[in-house]
């Protein structure tokens, strides 16, 4: 009995110790390896960036491309370029800021209910990155980071615009958990460059733009301002809507679009 129980104990110590081995060796992975995942995640981000302002490019590295890209913090609550006090008292460094992590922070973030929150995101951040890629003439375009909620996830992307931060250049989302074939299609090259040359504003300054059930009819003379929409993903489609209108109207990007309109996107 006793030669039993040596043996059980015996393959429960082998046991722990093969744990103990085993988890140290996956920790030291995972430190490891922390690096190069964040490495591969920022060139994403570069990625995503550059495709919706159509400035990939095969023959150059991304990172190459991406050092002509600008990135400032923008104040949501002023419509202004952050000031240096203001990214220094919310501990905020442009080329690091995670406007997803900050929108999890109360003291980053405001709470969105009801009429306040038609993208569904529940908390705004209050500082948001943008990218400019400037000449000797000012901002050439300016891409702006996007999400909101569609029928099962909530969608990140980005949108990019002209020089009269109005007409789009490209959009895309980089994180979508849609329906593959019908919400899903949100990542389809062909629907996603249906986007250029929209424009985002009607006269009166309004973010307009939205998806078009059934298709954009070229006759309707608002149809600068209409994308058609996904088929058989009516849910998604008007998530879509909400949220460009969202983030490129009043409680978005809107005033700081105008304030570089004024002075001249300098």
């Amino acid at each position: 009995m006793a030669s039993n129980n040596d043996s059980i104990q015996k393959t429960i110590l082998v046991a722990l110790a093969l744990c103990l081995v085993c988890s140290i060796f996956v920790a030291a992975a995972a430190v490891g390896l922390k690096p190069i995942q964040n490495a591969n995640k920022d060139l994403d981000r570069k990625r995503n960036i550059l495709s919706a302002a159509n400035m990939l490019d095969a023959n150059t590295s991304v990172d190459a491309v991406f050092e002509t890209i600008e990135t400032r913090i923008v104040n949501l609550q002023t419509g202004a370029f952050a000031t240096q006090a203001e990214l220094d008292e919310a501990g905020i460094t442009p080329a690091t800021y995670d406007q997803q992590a900050a929108a999890k922070d109360p003291q980053l973030s405001v709470a969105l209910a009801g009429s306040e929150d038609p993208a569904s995101i529940k908390r705004r951040a209050k500082f948001a990155p943008v990218y400019l890629v400037k000449s000797d003439t000012g901002i050439d375009r300016v891409i702006l980071p996007v999400h909101g909620y569609g029928l099962w996830s909530t969608m990140y992307g980005f949108i990019a615009l002209e020089d009269d931060f109005d007409t789009v250049i490209g959009f895309g989302f980089y994180d979508q958990g849609e329906t593959p074939g019908l919400g899903g299609e949100v990542d389809n090259p062909n629907w996603k460059a249906l986007w250029k040359g929209k424009q985002v504003y009607n006269d009166q300054g309004e973010a307009v733009i939205q998806l078009a059930k059934g298709g954009v009819d070229s006759s309707d003379p608002q149809a600068i301002h209409k994308v058609d929409g996904l088929s058989g993903a009516t849910l998604t489609s008007r998530g879509v809507t909400n949220l460009v209108q969202y983030w490129l109207g009043k409680e978005g990007f809107a005033p700081f679009l105008s304030t570089l309109r004024s002075e001249g996107a300098q």
